[in-house]
């Protein structure tokens, strides 16, 4: 007769959002849990930060501490699950784990955005294990199918709505035709959105998810500060309506991509049109989506539910199960690919096209004057609209791909010209193969 293997204990950092939800799927699905990893789970510890505070998930109040550091380096726990976020505590108290022998889960996009190196740096030391597959995209299976499933392909790009809110406040301004402003409060009361929510439109989150997706797909070191970001707190009524009156959609993307020479990878997060024909102009609301690009593989899509307690949960639990196994068998998952070392070149060199939008005096010669400042920054001009507005005038342009560095080169240009009155909009075209 088999003899039952001990139970593996979990000592859970956080209690809030995710945390709970950790706390409830380990509870309601143990014994599932159990039989997947060949030996039970028990939750050693909770810690948090206010004792008496109100929480969604039904804790016994034995197992709640605020002394985390004393938690996680127990003799008695064998994975330790990192839900609080930020940088700091949840670094020290990460290391302090792999240095007694933990494994971890981490949903920490911030932290491994910033410095992963540490991290990663703590796993080969400490011979850890770590997997962080919450960090991007909640429930959606993501990371380990680049990190694992793809390891044998070349990856080219990685296209991507990696931030609900930010998404739900787009969909809304397309479908409704409602202001930025009116959207986030729309979103706020609902709770996609936070009441600071800087982090989300402001795309420092998303900046975060592709720098630790480009690290991944190209085998390359990449932080946050290596991301070019825009938010889409810029973006108007009006862009919206221009977009789809062309066919269009507006999204906030994450672009991780491969030089044509091979030798370096853009990583940039920016809104960007869209044509409603592409599959991730279909995303609504607050889900999320990611398209990638391998030479053999061909195109992938991975859709879902982005954030929220349960799916973020979901992909925790996934990543608990992963560590349990490997710790049962005396094994541990892939560390840190960054064998290929390509550097994140400058945004100035990255390549797309551009809808560019000028209000303009109505005269002759208007037009010609306005393509001769493309022409000499060798962007090439594909379609042009024009609409009279009295005196005035509106020249939608929409532009072959070209550098950023061209076309903000022929942007600055175009504004010292006294017969364009403003430059009203530019914006980025993505998911077109038009040459």
């Amino acid at each position: 007769m088999t003899r039952a293997k001990p139970a593996l204990r979990v000592a859970l950092l956080g209690c809030g959002v995710v945390g709970s939800q950790v706390v409830r799927l380990l509870h309601e699905q143990a014994d599932d849990l159990a039989a997947r990893v060949g030996a039970p789970l028990e939750l050693a510890g909770v810690a948090v930060r206010r004792m008496g505070r109100k929480r969604d998930a039904d804790v016994d109040p034995a197992l709640l501490t605020t002394d985390a550091e004393a938690l996680v380096t127990r003799d008695d726990v064998d994975i330790v699950v990192e839900v609080i976020g930020g940088i700091e505590p949840a670094r020290s108290l990460i290391l302090a784990a792999m240095a007694h022998g933990k494994s971890v889960v981490s949903a920490n996009k911030a932290l491994l955005a910033e410095d992963g190196a540490t991290i990663h740096r703590a796993v080969r030391e400490n011979g850890a294990d770590l997997y962080f597959e919450a960090s991007v995209a909640g429930a959606i299976p993501l990371l380990r199918p680049l990190r694992e499933s793809l390891a044998g392909d070349r990856v080219r790009r990685v296209l991507g709505i990696v931030n609900g809110t930010t998404n739900y406040i787009l969909d809304k301004m397309d479908s409704t035709g409602a202001s930025f402003n009116d959207a986030l409060e729309e979103a706020q009361a609902l709770g996609y959105a936070e009441a600071d929510p800087t982090a989300d439109v402001e795309g420092f989150d998303a900046a975060a998810k592709a720098a630790i997706l480009a690290g991944i797909a190209f085998h390359s070191r990449v932080t946050a500060a290596d991301v070019h970001r825009e938010g889409i707190t810029e973006i108007t009524a009006a862009d919206v309506a221009s977009a789809k009156g062309m066919g269009y959609v507006i999204k906030l993307l994450a672009i991780c991509a491969r030089s044509d020479d091979g030798r370096s990878v853009g990583v940039r997060v920016h809104p960007a049109m869209i044509p409603r024909s592409h599959p991730l102009a279909g995303v609504r609301e607050a889900y999320n989506a990611v398209f990638v690009e391998a030479e053999s593989a061909g195109r992938l899509m991975f859709y879902g539910a982005g954030a929220g307690g349960a799916p973020t949960a979901s992909a925790v639990l996934g990543d608990i199960v992963a560590v349990a196994r490997n710790r049962i068998a005396g094994t541990r998952g892939p560390e840190e690919s960054t064998y290929a070392d390509l550097k994140v070149h400058p945004m100035g060199d990255s390549v797309t096209r551009y809808h560019v939008s000028l209000d303009v005096a109505d005269k002759p010669g208007v037009l010609a004057r306005v393509a001769e400042i493309f022409a000499s920054h060798d962007v090439s001009i594909q379609t042009v609209r024009q609409e009279g507005r009295g005196d005035d005038a509106q020249l939608v342009l929409v532009t072959h791909r070209a550098s950023d560095a061209a076309l903000s080169g022929t942007i600055k240009d175009l504004r010292d010209l006294n017969i364009v009155r403003a430059v009203a909009s530019v914006m980025r075209v993505e998911g077109d193969d038009t040459p």
